[in-house]
């Protein structure tokens, strides 16, 4: 089944690559005239406990050669208006294309963490990155918009490692454990239409931009996580 996922996921990113690369590059020379060099953002991430790659996304805020942790609201102010419309429609990831063919992601799994945190919590993530790291995955699904809202509250980046390291770390990684155990090709096919789904709703050109997160069905986040 792995050989086959992976051929899948193959066949697809070449596929995209091809029909995508003229909005790829549309975006990339609207990041440059809009927001300057870098175009991209490169960003060390696991695929395995002791073993990294770079990351690759669209460049969304203000370079800052201090950087390190995940984006809480202590990092709001840095987000450029450009990299906030590439950030609302998940945009940014497509440059992960590139990633999924050379074999460090695939179109669904467990996000890819940083080294900070896999050194942090070693055998929760030699669990969870059994599995190759992925562009998005049911974790992505029903966590991400609750994540956001925690870390966004964050005023400090004390405060946003710690809130995501006691809040956010275990939550994720019990979904992507949840989602180990029952993968299959259906269930990675509707976390893929699920999550497309809400990306096109989030586009600036559809009415209200942001869209609502799925609350209904085999997907609804309540089946999977008790989010208070």
């Amino acid at each position: 089944m792995t050989a086959t996922r992976r051929a899948f996921d193959l066949v697809l990113a070449a596929l995209l690559s091809a029909l995508l690369a003229p909005l790829i590059l549309g975006l990339a020379l609207l990041s440059l005239a809009l927001q300057g060099r870098p175009v991209f953002f490169l960003s060390e991430r696991m695929r395995a406990p002791d073993r990294g790659f770079r990351l690759v996304k669209f460049r969304t805020m203000a370079p800052d050669s201090a950087d390190g942790g995940v984006s809480g609201g202590d990092k709001a102010a840095r987000i450029t208006p450009f990299g906030a419309v590439l950030r609302r429609s998940r945009l940014d990831e497509l440059p992960q294309l590139w990633n999924i063919l050379r074999g460090d992601m695939a179109f669904v799994g467990p996000r890819p963490p940083l080294r900070r945190y896999v050194e942090q919590f070693p055998d929760l993530y030699a669990r969870v990155l059994q599995d190759r790291p992925g562009v998005t995955g049911l974790a992505t699904l029903v966590f991400h918009r609750h994540e956001e809202r925690i870390l966004a509250r964050c005023r400090s980046a004390a405060e946003t490692e710690a809130a995501y390291v006691r809040r956010c770390v275990p939550r994720k990684a019990r979904i992507d454990l949840i989602h180990q155990a029952r993968r299959g090709p259906c269930l990675d096919l509707a976390i893929l239409a699920r999550t497309l789904g809400a990306s096109v709703r989030r586009l600036p050109l559809q009415r209200g931009g942001r869209g609502r997160a799925p609350r209904a069905g085999p997907l609804a986040p309540d089946r999977w996580l008790n989010i208070p």
